[in-house]
């Protein structure tokens, strides 16, 4: 098969701001696009992807091109600072200004967003955000769209099941900024919470929940959770049927009294202004909201390691085995987030991994396999996956298993280190063509408390990460004595296959334990 070569380029991104131009020059990107790019440079036969045939490829047949120019020289970049300033009333702006196009996006993080959910109602949070553009004290839900509409302009508000955050997004032209700030600051300071459209409401969330309930992958990512952070609003990944049914006008307005406060909420905002300028005009809208910062919510570190057992989530008739192996991570301020990063990368963190090549490519188990991980200001998860045909379910666990102790046991070697750190500086890189990512980096640092020159420093730490801490990472976080597996399908064709590699646990969809 014919293989496309990416050339590595240099190129400079020239950013205006407040203090004239920024010239960033980003020197040789090693293999701009190696997430993509390191795929492209693998030679397989496209037989061996036929699914059920037998022509898979061994991994140490696999060859390496390299006719990519590659770089050893570590990306540098300095991203041009934001403004940050905090209102008489503790909202903190982040003011990026970017005068490439004549558009303006503002997006909010108020906190503390699901986590703040009552025990007996999951959903609060998700229910109150979804419900901000459904109206206002002065405008109806089909007033808040046709005004949204006309301007051309988006209108979003989430609250995501396991973030700390729930976000508020609007963006349009700059000079629709006056306007698409007064429907931002309405939906956010005077949601109605009609008793009408929060009915509309439940019935769009109660059909989303049967849909999520059929879907394997949700299930399983809603048992690891389950599994790894027990009786804590960590654990929950959705709302239930009988949260939606009894959670009531009244209790999204008791939630949004008192968790939507300035001093809770951070909004940053980037597009083509002055911030001084748009600091007045925030105030315009936002300056006459009140309300303290809450105290912030302590979360250990880290918790007593459980030790390994295996979770099989009941689905009658499933013809797929989807497998969850992993563990708690670490919080978004760790140090050992960056050796989590690349050990990530090499195991499961795209084609180019060793989860990818040992069960699509040399075995034909599966279309895919990968890693993932998670960090806020409690510790995440990491967690690898995949789904793999019923019958190949011991086989896929013997290949999770064989990959989980290789990474633990063995350095890796020095060309698949380089390779994870340039597809994860790369990466990094790529989004640095995008404001609204930029906002996103800005944003994490005020929100984490994390250093000013963090993402100026973001390259060099990736690359620091040698074999040894790459082994460091793997024994923590890939640890056999205590990684929580769960696998999601039919009970009676996989419980014995599974019971060989430990204690099987069974539950049902909604995780109620079975006989």
């Amino acid at each position: 098969m014919s293989v496309a070569m990416i050339k590595a380029s240099k190129f400079q991104i020239q950013t205006a701001g407040a203090n004239g131009t920024l010239s960033r020059v980003v020197r040789n990107i090693f293999a701009v696009s190696a997430v993509l790019a390191a795929t492209a440079m693998l030679a397989f036969s496209p037989a061996a992807r036929a699914q059920g045939q037998d022509k898979s490829t061994s991994v140490s047949k696999v060859e390496r091109l390299n006719r990519a120019p590659v770089s050893k020289e570590i990306l540098r970049v300095q991203l041009p600072r934001p403004t940050v300033v905090k209102l008489k009333n503790g909202l903190t702006l982040v003011l990026q200004e970017d005068h490439k196009l004549p558009t303006v996006a503002f997006t909010m993080w108020i906190r503390p967003g699901q986590l703040a959910d009552p025990a007996d109602l999951p959903g609060v949070a998700s229910f109150t955000a979804g419900m901000l553009r459904e109206g206002t004290a002065t405008r109806s839900s089909a007033q808040i769209a046709s005004e949204v509409e006309s301007l051309g302009a988006s209108l979003d508000a989430t609250s995501r099941f396991g973030a700390s955050y729930t976000t508020v997004d609007a963006s349009g032209l700059i000079s629709d900024a006056p306007k698409i700030l007064d429907l931002m600051s309405d939906v956010v300071l005077h949601p109605a919470f009609s008793a009408d459209e929060l009915a509309k409401f439940k019935q769009a969330e109660g059909a989303t929940l049967e849909q999520r309930l059929s879907n394997p992958t949700f299930l399983g990512q809603q048992a690891f959770k389950r599994v790894i952070y027990g009786d804590t609003p960590m654990a929950i990944a959705s709302p239930t049927k009988a949260s939606i049914e009894k959670i009531s006008v009244d209790n999204l307005k008791q939630f949004h009294d008192k968790h939507y406060l300035p001093g809770n909420s951070i909004l940053g905002i980037t597009g083509d202004f002055k911030a001084a300028e748009m600091r007045a005009l925030i105030e315009k809208y936002f300056g006459g909201w009140t309300g303290a910062a809450e105290a912030p919510d302590k979360f250990p570190a880290s918790a007593p390691a459980q030790p390994t057992k295996i979770t099989l989530v009941d689905r009658p008739g499933s013809v797929q085995t989807v497998i969850f192996g992993g563990d708690r991570g670490v919080q978004r301020t760790s140090p050992e987030y960056y050796g989590l990063a690349v050990m990530n990368q090499v195991i499961g963190g795209g084609p180019q991994s060793r989860l990818f090549l040992d069960l699509r490519e040399e075995h034909s188990l599966t279309y895919g396999a990968y890693s993932r991980f998670s960090a806020d200001l409690y510790p995440g998860d990491w967690f690898a996956f995949s789904p793999v045909r019923t019958q190949v379910t011991g086989e896929a666990m013997e290949r999770f298993l064989y990959e989980f102790k290789k990474i633990n046991n063995e350095l890796t070697p020095q060309s698949e280190l380089d390779d994870a750190h340039r597809a994860i500086i790369a990466n990094f890189a790529l989004s640095l063509e995008q404001p609204a990512q930029i906002l996103n980096d800005w944003l994490t640092v005020q929100y984490y408390g994390l250093p000013v020159d963090y993402w100026d420093q973001y390259p060099d730490h990736i690359g620091s990460i040698d074999a040894a801490g790459v082994q460091a990472a793997a024994k923590k976080f890939v640890d056999l004595d205590h990684v929580q597996w769960i696998c999601v399908g039919d009970r009676k064709q996989i419980q014995d296959v599974l019971a060989k590699y430990g204690t099987v646990n069974v539950v049902d969809v909604s995780g109620q334990a079975e006989n």
